[in-house]
């Protein structure tokens, strides 16, 4: 088992259009950072799951449902997404080259290798906000997951996906009673508050609870229709 002092190996480091990346090992764990700001690992990946999980729950029986994931990360709800058949198309929207190469040709291929394979998935790399406000396209769920929480932002221009322009984006990409589900590092009662002012119905959080302080969380809402 790998000791929490165990000092973290770079894998690779890259100047990327929103700042330095980095892809670490850590004993068996895979780490990215981001302007030397922690955003994930390969420790868990339960409330990576729960995202999509719980959006393919609330929709309303469909067949093979067209979702969007917001951001890949090191690739936990891309490959959990990937493994249910249950799912139609997967797009997966990411803005770092650094992290797309990292899955198609680096130490994160061991997690999500299969997943792009699978003919139903494409890697679209957009910034996610402007996505949703351009694309023709629609969904029946959206899983975002680029931040730490609508209140803690990677980037401050992420700011803008969680006010009600851009919740009013992410709807008109949902199709009618699709589902937007949002990963938080903690939950936010503000956050629901926001997404009912916004016209969703249905808005409910569920946690996942973690070794030391708040679980983590996933926001979910309903698009009316």
């Amino acid at each position: 088992m790998t000791a929490v002092y165990d000092t973290p190996v770079v894998l690779d480091r890259r100047e990327g259009p929103y700042g330095e990346v980095v892809l670490r090992r850590h004993g068996v764990l895979l780490q990215i950072i981001a302007n030397g700001c922690f955003l994930m690992d390969t420790s868990d990946g339960r409330s990576e799951r729960l995202l999509v999980d719980a959006a393919r729950d609330a929709l309303d029986g469909r067949a093979a449902p067209a979702v969007l994931i917001g951001g890949l990360g090191v690739g936990f709800s891309l490959a959990h997404a990937a493994a249910d058949p249950g799912w139609g198309r997967i797009t997966v929207v990411e803005r770092e080259p650094a992290v797309i190469d990292w899955h198609r040709d680096g130490a994160l291929a061991e997690i999500s290798a299969g997943a792009l394979a699978d003919p139903r998935t494409t890697i679209v790399r957009a910034d996610l906000v402007a996505y949703v406000n351009e694309t023709s396209d629609t969904f029946d769920a959206l899983c975002l997951d680029i931040d730490n929480g609508p209140g803690w932002t990677v980037t401050e221009d992420n700011d803008s996906l969680y006010s009600p322009a851009g919740l009013a984006a992410c709807a008109r990409v949902l199709r009618p009673g699709g589902v937007l589900a949002v990963w938080s590092a903690e939950p936010s009662p503000e956050f629901e508050g926001t997404l009912r002012n916004a016209g969703f119905q249905q808005v409910r959080t569920e946690e996942v609870p973690v070794a030391r302080g708040v679980p983590d969380a996933v926001h979910l809402a309903v698009r009316p229709g």
